[in-house]
Parts: C-alpha cells; sequence; structure tokens
C-alpha cells in the first residue's frame, strides 16, 4: 500500500514537469487554409464596401468549413448584414440563425443591435 501511494505520489510530480506543448500552427499555417483565406478576402471585401464580392467569399468560406466556430459565425453575421442591406430579410434572419448554430455565445455588438437595418432583424431572432 505505501508503495502505491509513493508511485502514485512520484506520478503526480513528474505530470507537473511535463512540458506545455506549443499551440499548434500558427497565422501563416492558418492562412494557408482555403476556408480561412476566404474568410479574410470576404472580410477586406466588405471593409471596403465591396458587398458582391464579400458575399461571394464568405459563401466560399463556409462552403470550405471554415474550422472555428467563431469565424463561421463571423462570416454568417457579415453575410447578415449584406442580406439585411440588400432587403433580403429572410436571408439575413437565416444567417443571425446559423450565426447563433456555428457559435451558441455569439451576440452583436450594442452598436451593431441597434442598427436601424439589421438591428430589428437580429432581434427578432433572439430566442
Amino acid at each position: 500500500m505505501k508503495t502505491l501511494a509513493l508511485l502514485a505520489a512520484a506520478l503526480v510530480a513528474l505530470s507537473a514537469c511535463a512540458p506545455v506543448q506549443p499551440p499548434r500552427g500558427g497565422l501563416l499555417d492558418v492562412i494557408d487554409r482555403p476556408a480561412e483565406r476566404a474568410l479574410l478576402a470576404g472580410m477586406r471585401a466588405y471593409d471596403e464596401g465591396q458587398y458582391t464580392d464579400a458575399e461571394k467569399q464568405l459563401q466560399g468560406a463556409l462552403a470550405a468549413n471554415l474550422a472555428s466556430p467563431r469565424d463561421r459565425a463571423a462570416a454568417h453575421k457579415l453575410l447578415a448584414f449584406i442580406y439585411c442591406t440588400s432587403q433580403r430579410i429572410p436571408a439575413c434572419e437565416a444567417a443571425f440563425r446559423a450565426a447563433r448554430g456555428s457559435d451558441p455565445s455569439f451576440a452583436l455588438s450594442h452598436a451593431e443591435a441597434g442598427h436601424p437595418l439589421w438591428g430589428p432583424v437580429y432581434k427578432r431572432t433572439l430566442p
């Protein structure tokens, strides 16, 4: 029994000394993936007011299977903004629901939720 206790104590001590594993992949590794590259291109196009290109890139990013739930939610959010501003309200609602489905913690900022075009649509999609 004493030997078992000593062995357990030794295992605990050794596990505390185990090296911390570095994160897998850096920014350059992530940006090499087609889905993440398309998301970045879509975000850039959206910021530059190129909404047709942004929509295409964001849809491509989602079709290419973005790895991160947060990234999928961000793509859906920007698509919702594009849909709402072009009066495609059912698509806007669906995109907000998809954002929350991708990442249950998804929420618009206070300023975004107060936007006159997509704010009311977003509020209708809240649980």
